[in-house]
Order: C-alpha cells, then sequence, then structure tokens
C-alpha cells in the first residue's frame, strides 16, 4: 500500500490502496483512536460506495458503530465530529485528484486532523504487522442525517447578495450538494451536478485550464466576481470581475475586512509559509498578529487551536476559522468572501481593486521543479543566496522560507510527488525574474 501520506491516505484506488486496505484501515483505526463510534462519510467518486463498504465493515467487524453521514463535503464531516463528538472520523475522498483517485481524511476528537505523524503512522504499522479479529459483538451501521443543521448553520453568516452578480463553478463536486440550499437560484452556475467522473473539467482550481471556464462566464455576464471548488469543497477559489484569477493567499488579507475591521477582532491570524509578505503587512496595522506555519491541513489546523487564532489560511485556498472548530470550509470562506464583496460593491469598491491594495510584490507563483535529490537542491538554493545578501528573516520548518530587504523565497518538498515547490516575491518585476532564473539555475544542477 503506498497511500500514506503526511496529511491522509490517498492515492490511485486499486494502484496504491484497494478494499481489503480500507478493511483494515477500517479496523485499526478503531483501536488507534480509541473509538466506539465513527462518522463516515463519502464524495461522488465512483469507487466511494465500495470503499465505504470494506470501510465500514472494519470498523464494526473492530466493534464500533458506524454513524452514516451518506454523500458530504469534508467540512460537513468536520462540524459533524465535533459538534457530535465523535472519536474518530472518515471522509471517503480524493479531494481536488483526477476521477481514479480516492483516499480517506482522518480526525478525532473536535476535528483534529490525524496526520501520519499524529495516527496514520500508526494505523500503517498495525495494518502491516497485526491480523484483524472480528470482535463477537460487532458494531451497527447508524443512519445520521445532519444536512439541515449544517445548512441552518452555514446560512447564519449569510447576508443579502442582491447587489451581486455571481458565477460560481461547483466543478461537479462536493459543494453542489449543498451551495443552493445556502445561495439559492441567484448565481449563474456552472458544472453543479455531482459526477464522480468530473466530466467538464479536474476538480483542482489551481490548475489554470480548470478554472477558464469560469473566467469566461464571469466576463460573458459581467459578474462581480467568480467562485469555484475543488472535488470535496474545502478549498474554495475566486475569480475577479475582470475574469483574473486571484492568489489564494490574498484572500487571507481580504478577510481581515470581516475579522478585524467590521467584527473587531484582534490577534492571531495563520499563513503557510508560502504567502505573500504582502498580507502581513495589510493585516497587522489592523490588529492582526501574524504567525506562519507548515503547509497542509495536518499542521495548520492543529496550529490554528494551538495559538487561538481568528482564522487563518493558505495558499492552496484552504481557509481555517476559529468559529467553524479551527477547521476548514470552502463554503464557510466563500459565504465571508461574498459578505465583503457585497459590501465593497456598497460603497462602490470592486473586487479587484481591493485586491489590488493588498497584493502589492510581484509573484512567481508556485514553480514544481522534479528532483529527487531534494535536500541537496534546497540546502545550495539557500547557501547560493545567503551568500551574496543578507538575510532579515529565515524559517526552515516546511523547507525553506528566506526573506531579504526586497524579495524572498520559499522552497519546499512535496510530501507526496518528487518535485520541489519554489516561490519567490520581490518588490518589482525585473528583481523577481532575476532571481527566478537563478533559482532556476540552481536546481537544473541536481536533476
Amino acid at each position: 500500500m503506498n497511500a500514506f501520506h503526511a496529511y491522509d491516505i490517498r492515492g490511485v484506488y486499486n494502484r496504491d490502496f484497494d478494499k481489503h486496505d480500507a478493511y483494515l484501515v477500517g479496523f485499526f483505526m478503531v483501536e488507534v483512536l480509541g473509538a466506539d463510534r465513527v462518522l463516515v462519510g463519502r464524495d461522488v467518486r465512483l469507487s466511494s460506495n465500495e470503499i465505504f463498504e470494506h470501510l465500514t465493515r472494519g470498523i464494526t467487524d473492530a466493534g464500533a458503530d458506524v454513524y452514516d453521514l451518506g454523500l458530504a463535503t469534508t467540512p460537513m464531516v468536520y462540524y459533524a465530529t465535533a459538534k457530535g463528538g465523535f472519536r474518530a472520523s472518515a471522509q471517503i475522498t480524493a479531494s481536488h485528484n483526477p476521477k481514479e483517485y480516492n483516499g480517506l481524511k482522518i480526525s478525532r476528537q473536535n476535528a483534529e486532523p490525524v496526520g501520519y505523524d499524529t495516527g496514520l503512522r500508526l494505523i500503517e504499522e498495525k495494518m502491516r504487522s497485526s491480523s484483524p479479529i472480528p470482535v463477537a459483538q460487532r458494531g451497527r451501521i447508524v443512519p445520521h442525517d445532519i444536512r439541515q443543521e449544517y445548512v441552518e448553520f452555514l446560512n447564519s453568516f449569510r447576508r443579502s447578495y442582491d447587489n451581486l452578480k455571481i458565477g460560481i463553478d461547483c466543478s461537479n463536486g462536493m459543494a453542489a450538494l449543498l451551495i443552493k440550499d445556502i445561495l439559492g437560484q441567484g448565481p449563474i452556475y456552472l458544472y453543479d451536478e455531482l459526477d464522480g467522473t468530473f466530466p467538464n473539467h479536474e476538480a483542482n482550481p489551481l490548475i489554470p485550464e480548470n478554472v477558464a471556464d469560469l473566467q469566461r462566464l464571469v466576463t460573458q455576464y459581467g459578474c462581480d466576481l467568480g467562485v469555484i471548488f475543488d472535488g470535496d469543497a474545502d478549498r474554495v477559489m475566486f475569480v475577479d470581475e475582470r475574469g483574473r484569477f486571484i492568489s489564494p493567499d490574498l484572500m487571507i488579507g481580504l478577510l481581515g475586512l470581516y475579522f478585524l475591521d467590521e467584527k473587531g477582532l484582534r490577534g492571531n491570524v495563520l499563513q503557510d509559509i508560502r504567502t505573500s509578505k504582502a498580507v502581513g503587512e495589510y493585516l497587522t496595522p489592523k490588529g492582526a498578529t501574524m504567525h506562519t506555519w507548515r503547509v497542509g491541513r495536518a499542521y495548520a489546523a492543529k496550529k490554528l487551536r494551538e495559538i487561538d487564532g481568528i482564522y487563518g489560511g493558505e495558499l492552496a485556498g484552504h481557509y481555517y476559522f476559529r468559529d467553524f472548530f479551527y477547521s476548514d470550509s470552502g463554503l464557510l470562506a466563500c459565504i465571508l468572501i461574498l459578505n465583503i464583496a457585497s459590501s465593497l460593491k456598497a460603497n462602490g469598491v470592486s473586487l479587484s481593486q481591493a485586491i489590488a491594495q493588498i497584493g502589492t510584490y510581484a509573484n512567481s507563483g508556485e514553480i514544481n521543479f522534479r528532483v529527487e535529490r531534494k535536500q541537496e537542491a534546497m540546502d545550495a538554493m539557500r547557501k547560493h543566496f545567503t551568500g551574496t545578501e543578507q538575510p532579515t528573516a529565515s524559517m526552515d520548518f516546511d523547507g525553506y522560507r528566506v526573506e531579504f530587504a526586497d524579495w524572498w523565497f520559499n522552497i519546499r518538498p512535496s510530501n507526496t510527488e518528487p518535485y520541489l515547490r519554489f516561490i519567490a516575491e520581490a518588490k518589482c518585476p525585473d528583481m523577481l525574474r532575476q532571481k527566478v532564473d537563478e533559482a532556476k539555475a540552481i536546481v537544473a544542477q541536481f536533476e
């Protein structure tokens, strides 16, 4: 089985893991997480029903009851886990990956993520070293419908959007399950039918070609903004009224208009190690204390809880909220951004104008290098740049982020692929081009 990763269990179904592995995960997660009830939800992928059948058989063979959410967004599972006091839950999903993938996102009490260092490793070790022995008193499968309660929770944040024209691409993913219960028929929808084959485009909004249809819709119909979700609706990204994709880290800054300006909160805000320097420069004068941490829910949700942060976000389009059990929710982030966009428009400010006040640097976007000798390449890059210029700040907890007076870079290894991921930002485009060219030349020595 090759599906265990830092954040979750995921891979090509029937290649990296199969139904027998799903059974073993279910059986041993009961012991590892100390659960007598396990909440289980699933996305609409074609393999999800089979995985559900075998995962839940493993759980019930271990003596625990399964509470079946049915089709669900991943954040819906987080909500139900925390509200229902479950010690363990699993969402069957491969998030944004292509249709042949599937996997499991596992959480413990209070919807805290279970990553490789906090439980998945133990499950994997037991799968390899132990044989499951079903208990005499098997668990039950109990239907557990919390859809209406969850929709009411989300709608408690919603305002009127009568002054907005909104385009929404559900990517044929799980956002389509709930979006019209929240936003109704007002927006112009794309790909709002649940379809686990993802016939229109992959459910990954970070790939530009997957956003192209939304961009065309926004410009064609004169929308004030466009919204696009990934496959399991834990991530959301945005397009401005000109059809331009907005870097998701800048939306961390925009959310400050709600939490810091409107609600008057002061305190900790979390960003990942790839976040634009402009975000902190925008939020700090508003009363935010910025914290930078590792990429991924397994780290971010735990850190936000640890610092009792107001909210946080990642370049990948995850947004975490203290009001949502320190967890991420694409639909809640969407609602809050629409609230902000409506207020901005009422005051004669477009979304692009608001973003222009935040994003003040030239940014490379994330660049992937296929490299086997990852650590050597990372060390060489840090040595090269710090040898010619004095850093103003340095971080080494998720690859390296090194900041200088007029620019910064982050280089970090992928947790699942033989890639180094590089991002840089500078005060002017010419400097940025120069630094990116230097970085490419350094990495080329290790390809």
